[in-house]
Parts: C-alpha cells; sequence; structure tokens
C-alpha cells in the first residue's frame, strides 16, 4: 500500500492552519503543524517531509529565512510558498531561493490541492528510483495517461505539450463540472490577462481536435465563465 505523502504546514493564522490541515488531512496527506519560522526549522530537522507548505509573513523567523536555511541543507524537497503579498519581487525572491510554487491568499481549496498533486507527481517522477503510479484518465473511447502526456485511442497514440497535457488533465479531474476560465489561466498560465485568456483559447480548440474522434466528447465553452469537459457514459 502506498504510504501518504508527508506534509510539513507553515502557518501562523490560526484560522488558516487549521483549515488548510483538516483538509490536507481529510483527503490523505499526514500532516505536520508549524506556527512560526523556528518551529518549522526544528520539525524539518526530525522528519523527512515530502512537501513544505510555507507562509512567508511569520513570527520569529519569515518563510524567505525558512526556505533559505532549509536550501542550504537540501534541494530537494518541494517549497509552495503561501503569501498575502501579489507583489512580482516577492514571487521572484522565492522562485531564487528554489521555491517550487506560490500560492496567493485568498485561494480556492481546489486550487491549493491541484498545485500540491502537481509539485509531487513532478518532484516523484524527478527523483532517482522512485516508482510512481501512472495517472490515467479515461474519456470515453480515449487513455489520457497524463504522467507521460500520451494519450490514445484504437491504438493510435500522440504526445501532448505539456500545457496541453495540464489543461486536459484538468478538465478531466472536474469531468461533467464547470472549469471556470480565471481558475484555470492562474493555475496552468500563472495569470488571468487577456493575452493569457487567448493563448488559453487556442489550446482549448487543439484539445478540441484531438477529441474529435468520439462524438461523444465534447468540450463546452460556458459564455464568459469557463470550460466543461462533457462526456457521455
Amino acid at each position: 500500500m502506498k504510504s501518504a505523502a508527508k506534509i510539513l504546514l507553515v502557518e501562523d493564522d490560526k484560522n488558516l492552519g487549521e483549515v488548510i490541515r483538516d483538509l490536507l488531512t481529510d483527503v490523505g496527506y499526514a500532516v505536520d503543524w508549524a506556527e512560526n519560522g523556528q518551529q518549522a526549522i526544528s520539525l524539518w530537522g526530525k522528519v523527512l517531509y515530502d512537501l513544505i507548505l510555507l507562509d512567508v509573513m511569520l513570527p520569529v523567523k519569515d518563510g524567505f529565512t525558512v526556505a533559505e536555511e532549509i536550501r542550504k541543507k537540501s534541494d530537494k524537497v518541494p517549497i509552495i510558498f503561501i503569501t498575502a503579498k501579489a507583489m512580482r519581487e516577492d514571487k521572484v525572491r522565492g522562485f531564487l531561493i528554489g521555491a517550487d510554487d506560490y500560492l496567493t491568499k485568498p485561494f480556492s481549496t481546489e486550487e491549493m490541492l491541484l498545485r500540491i498533486q502537481a509539485v509531487l507527481r513532478r518532484t516523484q517522477l524527478q527523483g532517482s528510483g522512485v516508482i510512481v503510479e501512472k495517472e490515467i484518465y479515461q474519456i470515453g473511447r480515449y487513455t489520457f495517461d497524463a504522467s507521460n502526456q500520451i494519450i490514445s485511442i484504437d491504438n493510435n497514440t500522440r504526445n501532448l505539450t505539456k500545457k496541453e497535457s495540464d489543461l486536459l488533465r484538468l478538465l478531466c479531474v472536474n469531468k461533467n463540472q464547470l472549469v471556470r476560465r480565471d481558475f484555470a489561466l492562474k493555475l496552468i498560465w500563472g495569470d488571468d490577462d487577456y493575452f493569457m485568456g487567448r493563448s488559453m483559447d487556442v489550446y482549448i480548440t487543439k484539445l478540441r481536435r484531438i477529441l474529435k474522434d468520439d462524438p461523444n466528447i465534447s468540450i463546452q465553452n460556458i459564455h464568459r465563465t469557463g470550460f466543461k469537459l462533457e462526456v457521455k457514459e
């Protein structure tokens, strides 16, 4: 049986910390919660974590300092920063330290879980000698291997680009449900401005062409709101 990924949550806001800890525990992660930077360093030194969710604004030691201390000893454990700031320079500093991703408050629980899954999947695939389970989705007659970015139908297989694969995976996770445009843009493109939106529309068109051989599959455009992958069972 596959063991649960261990996550170190570092968040000084008690209400938010409890919500995140309980949510992560409910979906199957093993979670330790530190309420300040020094406590985070102490816990990290005792437990081998698979991922760190790290708030930037912390008492005793701020998140950037915590990340710098961890990166001096390990460049393997993935770090996702949590911050109320949306300043570009803060994000640049975080990535220069060695952050793997960034969550800006307020964020949805869905966005947080998808980002955690994406970072864990990426780091596990890069890990030496690590065996990971394939992430397979059945979409009508199509079989989509998200872990290898491959889709196949009737013994015909094609490779997908990373963005095609990421977007199709998001639609599959929310099959027959609305995926909001702004959420998809922030998650996959990193921003939701006009030009990113036009880029996403192009990729939606590409996915429609890729899925055209099964008439029971369609990607519906929900006016000014988002998209829905509809699959008739």
